[in-house]
This record gives structure tokens, sequence and C-alpha cells, in this order.
């Protein structure tokens, strides 16, 4: 970096994993096989790249940083030249969805992903319907606390549900601040996130997904109240009587699978 003139920069929220046994754990997770599609998110200056690169892997990766997004492709010339090797440059936010829809979708997702935005990244692909067989992500241990959260706990939130309605996720291990450079001010969890072949279990996904986020929009009121911001009065009291829910609960109480048949008793009385 120093011979190049580049500086870690503060709002992409870069780290890098310096510990080589947990890159080793990491890649391990993904359980990758030669010539599988991969995609990785933040790859920096290609440490865990150059790990998924020696695995025979054909992959995909999105940077942000034009500095690291002009050295990647040196780096990794003879992989990209064997076509091994793309580089997607710009807001990953804003690049996926456009390359999803002209390429092919991954077998594998991956990335140290941005603390500021790791969410919303992963919450945006279930949202727009795109799922991977198997990803692993390292984000801040909060986060990886809320995709994993329980009914009725402080983390369970709108984000836990789409997390566990589109995957299996379970951690894999927890970082310190220690296995990064420069050290952040948070500690790390590494999750694994496996996709659910029973998916979507409910009639309209796109609806599902639509509620979910209204239901936990206002943690202190009630599911009625929040409900009926998002559909009628008369469909709200209907639905909560088929599904047995009591209209005074929070959303946080209730469970993946309770959610989902809210959602279909929805679409049944909802004109």
């Amino acid at each position: 970096m120093d011979e190049n003139s580049m500086a870690m920069q503060k709002k992409f929220g870069q780290n890098f994993l310096v510990n080589a046994d947990a890159r080793k754990r990491l890649v391990d997770a993904l359980d990758v096989k030669p010539d599988m599609k991969v995609w990785e998110v933040g790859p920096g200056l290609g440490s865990m790249t150059s790990e998924l690169l020696e695995r025979g892997v054909n992959l995909t990766v999105f940077e942000i940083d034009h500095g690291f997004a002009r050295l990647l492709p040196q780096f990794f010339e003879e992989y990209k030249n064997a076509g091994h090797f793309t580089l997607v440059e710009g807001d990953v936010l804003k690049t996926w969805p456009k390359f999803a829809k002209e390429n092919d979708l991954p077998e594998r997702f991956f990335g140290n992903l941005p603390y500021n935005v790791a969410a919303t990244i992963i919450a945006d692909t279930i949202t727009k319907g795109f799922r991977f067989d198997r990803a692993v992500f390292t984000i801040q241990r909060e986060v990886g606390l809320r995709m994993t959260a329980k009914p009725g706990t402080e983390d369970y939130s709108s984000f836990s549900v789409l997390c566990q309605w589109a995957y299996d996720v379970k951690p894999v291990m927890d970082l310190s601040g220690g296995n990064f450079w420069p050290v952040p001010n948070v500690a790390s969890r590494a999750v694994l996130m496996t996709k659910r072949p029973d998916f979507p279990r409910c009639k309209n996904p796109d609806f599902f997904a639509k509620m979910v986020r209204q239901v936990f929009s206002l943690r202190r009121k009630t599911l009625r109240n929040n409900l009926c911001r998002f559909v009628s009065p008369e469909a709200c009291t209907e639905a909560l009587k088929m599904t047995g829910i009591e209209p005074s609960v929070r959303a946080e109480t209730l469970s993946v699978e309770k959610l989902l048949e809210l959602s279909d008793a929805l679409c049944r009385v909802e004109k």
C-alpha cells in the first residue's frame, strides 16, 4: 500500500483479516470445489481471494475501493487470463443486482463484509429473490447474533426472520479485533448460511418480506397496530383470528413459522 501511495479508507469499513489460519478455516467452511462459481465481496488486496483461487474456483470479486480494484487484476493476472477471475468495481449494493441478472448465480457467496452495510447486503439478496447454496460471511458479532436470534430475545428482529426464512444459519467462529488490521473496535463473527430446501414456505414471498419489515418497524407497538398500517383493520382482525394469534402480542414473540402462517392468512383475506 505504501508503494502505491494508498491508505485504508474508514468510510469503506476496511479491515484485513491477517490471521492466516482463520482465513483457511473460513474458506474450508465455504466448501468449494474446482470450477465452482463463487462471489467474494470486499477482497481488499486479495489474501482471501488467493486462497479461493488456489482451490480452482471461478471467482467474481466486488470491490468498491478504486485503488484495490486497480491492483487486483495485476495480482491475479494469470487467473484472469485463464477466465477464473472477474472484477466488478463499485458499490456492491449497486453492482450485484445488475451482475446477477446478466450472469449465472454462483453456488457460493463469501466475504469479510463492511460492518456498516453487512446486514443490508444480506437482506437485499434475500428480498430480491437471490439465494446461494452456501455462504460464509465475516461480520460484526452483533449482526451475527441477530442472524441466529430466537423469538422473544432482544436480538430477534426482521433481519433475524429474513435470514432464518431463507437459510439455516450457524456461527463458524468468533474473531477478536487482534485478528484484523487495522484493529476494529468491535468483535467479529463468521457465520455459515446454508440454503433451506423448503423455501419459501408461503404463498407470496414478496408479501411476506414486506409484512415482516412492517410488523417489526415499531417494536413497542402491538402486532395489530403495526399490521393495521399494512393491511385493512378488517383483514388484520380476520387473519389474527384464523391463526390464533393474540392481537396484543408483539412481533418479536412470534416464530418464523407463525409469521409465515400469518402471511398466508392475510393473503387469503386481504382484497
